[in-house]
């Protein structure tokens, strides 16, 4: 089962068959790029949450990563001041999902499934997007990286989820302590969910290039990091947001440099 397991990693961390396209959501009203497949007819989508000071374009190779397995991805540019409203970008998320299920994208060729939305986010974009999933009926998945707390409480609000849930947590965090945030997230979730640490990760080794955010947060960009969570986050999605079950294994095994820490309930059944 491990050596499945790595051979689908493999797999995951290269681009999916699809060519990609990449639009400005700001021409339907919400700042902000998506990332979609060149065509395709009910497909999964995902709102994607940046972290704290961040631009959506620190995670332009994971969306567009994404992109090329089959999910359109939309990422808003809102509330990156660093007084930022929580509950303002987690409305902003839950309205990235209704312009990708209500705005025909790419010349009316991409359509999305309304039953297959997911969230995910970096810092505080993850615990927002646990915020816009508490209330959100529609999400079927959540994933998070090295997620911060908010107000409200995104650790709170991870007991009204029911939907599966993956959280990557940073070893090497200093802005958001594994057992302080990705940890109690993921232990009071209330569905199945599963917390995997990343050892040598920094809490920003999930973005990508420079900024002048590094002056004030400890971290760097980490080419590996951004690798596992590609793979972690591809797996998931299309585990939970699509009828393909052949990445299960994936999920159900440790990494290297991705280990299980903890699961409330099992994921992979």
């Amino acid at each position: 089962m491990a050596n499945k397991a790595k051979h689908l990693a493999e797999e995951l961390s290269h681009r999916g068959p699809h060519r990609v396209l990449r639009g400005d959501l700001a021409l339907v009203g919400l700042p902000g790029v998506v990332f979609t497949p060149t065509a395709g007819r009910g497909l999964p989508a995902i709102a994607f949450g940046h972290g704290w000071l961040q631009p959506p374009e620190r995670y332009a190779g994971l969306l567009r990563h994404l992109a090329s397995w089959g999910f359109v991805v939309a990422a808003p540019a809102t509330q990156r001041g660093p007084l930022a409203s929580h509950r303002l970008f987690a409305a902003d998320l839950t309205t990235a999902l209704d312009v990708c299920v209500g705005v025909r994208l790419g010349d009316g060729e991409i359509s999305v499934d309304p039953g297959a939305l997911g969230l995910a986010g970096h810092s505080v974009g993850g615990g927002c997007a646990v915020l816009a999933a508490a209330a959100d009926s529609r999400v079927a998945a959540v994933a998070t990286m090295a997620a911060t707390q908010t107000k409200p409480f995104s650790t709170d609000a991870a007991s009204r989820c029911r939907m599966p849930g993956l959280h990557l947590a940073a070893g090497r965090d200093l802005v958001a302590p594994t057992v302080g945030h990705a940890g109690l997230i993921a232990s009071n979730w209330g569905g199945e969910a599963q917390l995997r640490l990343l050892p040598k990760a920094n809490h920003l080794g999930f973005t990508e290039g420079r900024h002048w955010s590094n002056l004030v947060l400890p971290g760097k960009s980490e080419h590996g990091t951004q690798r596992l969570a590609k793979i972690l986050l591809t797996a998931f999605f299309l585990t939970h947001l699509t009828e393909t079950a052949k990445y299960r294994p994936l999920l159900a095994e440790d990494l290297k440099g991705a280990v299980i820490e903890r699961e409330e309930d099992e994921l992979v059944r």
